[in-house]
């Protein structure tokens, strides 16, 4: 099973908002998910990132793969060396 860390939308029309989440690559974008890890909130300046770290770390030691945009989350938050 591959595993992502990617964003899950839940925010209204025009009102992003999103989650950081841990999901198998194949569920849907807003589907099952294997845990959250964080938040990421666009609308405001400047962008509000809360992602829990340890979790990150631990997720990506066990082979998890960020996506491009999660990725420059993680350099922000200090999780991924760049």
């Amino acid at each position: 099973m591959a595993v992502k860390i990617r964003l899950k939308r839940i925010g209204m029309k025009k009102h992003p908002f999103y989650r950081v989440v841990v999901a198998d690559e194949r569920a849907a974008r807003n589907g099952n998910v294997i845990e959250e890890i964080g938040t990421y909130d666009p609308m405001k300046q400047p962008a509000e990132i809360n992602i829990s770290v340890e979790k990150a770390v631990d997720w990506l030691k066990k082979g998890a793969q960020p996506t491009d945009t999660v990725r420059v989350l993680l350099k922000k938050t200090g999780a991924i060396q760049g």
